[in-house]
């Protein structure tokens, strides 16, 4: 079955072939708005109150809408108010950065119930990776805030592009280890619920376009600066990918066509100036220019170069610097040639806020249009490193709000936490 351009990997609910076009909106609209009446659903959907009540008895024994009392008259006969259970259900988010991996559970509300994460080689492990993905997986289905809840299904945000006809697909020239395969079919067979699998950078800008700072924001991009650089575009509302999932490798612009090798067989990519580890790699070459920063006879890493920046380093400063430059270079190009509203700075960088913001402004001031760069904000993510686990199960949400078959069957005599509960 297809949901967007992706393919749902084990979908087993029950009814496969039974349309739902109408159930499925209602429930959307429901979520929407939270808490509603049936006259109310009535009048937004245009539907008659007859069909609605016997689409909300539909709907009701699949326990994710409860009755919660009477609402304000109108006129008339109070109406029973429908609430949408946030809480009745769970979703596994499941980040592989270049280097770690981190696992989210949310609710249907894209809020985080708990949160595991672990420093890993992804990118030369990826064994050792599939068992980490399993065991943080389980340590959050496990954790006292799950609450037995069922588990709607796992989305996965992979380090590189995908191919929407082939999910189940790595790119062989950005993670070569992996030879082309995720392999993730043995946890989605034990956990018995369908997976989705996107590119990072794409699922940090569903995560932005949801829930932080895209807003009504129906043109937006996300950069994501970690190991490797890449950006997700939400066009009209939806993640753009291109014809073969590969829109937004942004890493692999050439900044300078004599420049370093790159994994991709290219040079002078991004990546090779403003990723982690050139950056690392930047900042030993610039030590012996400045014998009193803090940086100086020691190992580092970019964690390490950010906090640096943030007491004032004056050699992990002119790091910065020269990395919001290059990362001004491909902006300005983005906001020349798509014109979106809001960029959204994610990843490691974006943690050090206007210290990385103002020389990245200034530089995409000096190379765009003024139109373009006037209507674009540029920002940082307020939704941390959880963005993209956050963004991954927010993926498995839309399809499931999209086609309620999706959602399992809910066992009403499971305790579940309620709203404002201590869990």
């Amino acid at each position: 079955m297809q949901n967007g351009n992706l393919t749902w990997k084990g979908l087993r609910r029950s009814d496969p072939d039974r349309p739902r076009p109408l159930a499925d909106a209602v429930l959307r609209l429901i979520w929407e708005e939270q808490r509603i009446s049936r006259a109310d659903i009535a009048r937004e959907a245009g539907l008659s109150r007859s069909t609605v009540s016997e689409i909300v008895n539909e709907i009701l024994p699949m326990g994710l809408v409860t009755e919660v009392g009477e609402g304000p008259s109108r006129g008339g006969r109070r109406p029973i108010v429908l609430e949408f259970r946030d809480e009745a259900c769970v979703i596994l988010g499941v980040e592989m950065g270049g280097s770690h991996v981190a696992v989210a559970l949310t609710d249907l509300r894209g809020k985080v119930l708990t949160w595991e994460t672990r420093e890993h080689p992804v990118r030369s492990d990826p064994p050792g990776t599939r068992q980490v993905i399993a065991e943080l997986c389980r340590m959050c289905l496990e954790a006292p805030v799950a609450a037995g809840r069922p588990l709607v299904g796992i989305g996965v945000a992979v380090p590189c592009p995908i191919d929407p006809s082939h999910p189940d697909r790595l790119s062989g020239s950005v993670l070569p280890a992996w030879n082309e395969r995720l392999g993730l079919d043995d946890l989605r067979k034990q956990l018995d619920v369908p997976l989705l699998v996107d590119n990072d950078a794409n699922l940090g800008a569903l995560a932005e376009y949801w829930w932080g700072l895209g807003g009504n924001a129906d043109n937006l991009a996300y950069i994501k600066v970690a190991t490797g650089i890449g950006s997700g575009h939400i066009i009209g509302g939806d993640i753009y990918r291109g014809a073969t999932g590969v829109a937004g490798e942004i890493g692999h612009i050439a900044i300078d066509p004599n420049g370093g090798p790159c994994i991709c067989g290219l040079r002078g990519c991004l990546v090779t100036l403003v990723g982690g580890r050139a950056l690392e790699a930047r900042a030993a070459e610039l030590r012996p220019e400045y014998p009193q920063s803090g940086l100086t006879g020691k190992k580092f890493t970019i964690h390490e170069i950010e906090d640096a920046a943030l007491s004032g380093d004056p050699l992990a400063m002119q790091v910065i610097h020269e990395a919001a430059d290059y990362l001004g270079i491909a902006i300005s190009g983005l906001l020349n040639l798509m014109n979106p509203s809001v960029v959204v700075l994610g990843g490691d960088l974006a943690r050090l806020g206007e210290l990385v913001l103002a020389p990245l402004r200034q530089s995409i001031r000096s190379r765009t249009l003024v139109s373009s760069v006037s209507a674009a904000e540029i920002l940082v993510s307020k939704l941390g490193p959880q963005s993209v686990a956050v963004g991954a199960a927010t993926l498995v949400l839309k399809a499931a709000l999209g086609d309620s078959r999706l959602f399992p069957a809910i066992n009403s005599s499971a305790k579940v936490p309620s709203k404002g509960s201590a869990a």
